[in-house]
């Protein structure tokens, strides 16, 4: 074997140490896990890729098919519901934050002020739909059938005293309506992206309790990957308390870690 040859063989071994992953993240925040990319570059020599969605689907079915190897953007509810309905394999393998969902308003400072007939703009998939409704509850507006449970819908409405009227859109639209309707149900990275601070913006805000788990965000993997090695690297470097820090910061608090919690 000639010189030339032992350091091409050389050279390309170095190369092939590099391990390259592709991540989906929803919206163009993503500042905690750049700083995630560049730590596990300098210290694991792990190529983290992040791969920029719109809209909360679309990670979920790159997964499948393999156009990313994880994505950290979703609820597990959310997750969950995607899957029996296509049929998916998405499976969590850890926690990230809860991102408090929020009413906000460009006309009324306080849910109290809503007139009857009102327009409420809702995101249109299942669980933040439910999610949106519970919410709306949880703030006095609505009633909603008991049995239906995290996942009521519009027709689950048992009591509306003002006579709310719905509009209902994908999740990416319902900061943009602001405008044209009276209050709007945003999702927390929704709301950021539009230049919302949901501790400061909202006019009601998802409280934190221990019915808050199922809307617990989270890092997927296809289900039998679950146990790969680089994969669960990644999670070490993001659940730390830099991480934290980074989330709190960008976030106003709007954004909580909850990986620490059971």
């Amino acid at each position: 074997m000639t010189v030339l040859a032992t350091l091409l063989l050389v050279a390309c071994g170095k190369q092939d140490d590099t391990v390259h992953v592709k991540l989906g993240v929803v919206g163009e925040k993503n500042k905690q896990w750049e700083y995630v990319r560049d730590q596990l570059k300098e210290k694991e020599n792990i190529d983290l890729e992040l791969l920029k969605f719109t809209e909360y689907r679309q990670p979920i079915v790159a997964l499948e098919d393999g156009s990313i190897d994880l994505h950290s953007a979703l609820t597990e509810i959310y997750m969950d519901q995607m899957n029996e309905e296509g049929g998916y394999s998405n499976t969590t393998i850890a926690y990230t934050t809860l991102n408090p969902m929020g009413i906000f308003s460009n006309k009324i400072d306080d849910v109290k002020d809503l007139a009857d007939g009102a327009t409420v703009a809702l995101p249109d998939d299942v669980s933040n739909e439910s999610r949106a409704l519970l919410l709306l509850q949880t703030a006095g507006l609505i009633k909603l059938d008991p049995s239906k449970g995290n996942l009521p819908s519009h027709t689950d409405i048992t009591s509306n005293p003002k006579n709310l009227q719905f509009k209902i859109m994908a999740s990416n639209q319902t900061a943009r309506v602001l405008d044209d309707v009276d209050i709007s149900l945003i999702n927390n990275d929704m709301a950021a992206d539009a230049g919302l601070v949901p501790t400061k913006d909202a006019i009601f805000l998802e409280p934190i309790a221990d019915s808050s788990k199922p809307y617990y965000n989270v890092i997927a993997a296809r289900k039998d990957e679950v146990d790969n090695e680089t994969y669960q690297t990644i999670v070490k470097y993001f659940q730390t308390e830099e991480v934290a820090k980074i989330i709190d910061e960008e976030s106003n608090g709007s954004s909580v870690p909850v990986w620490d919690k059971k």
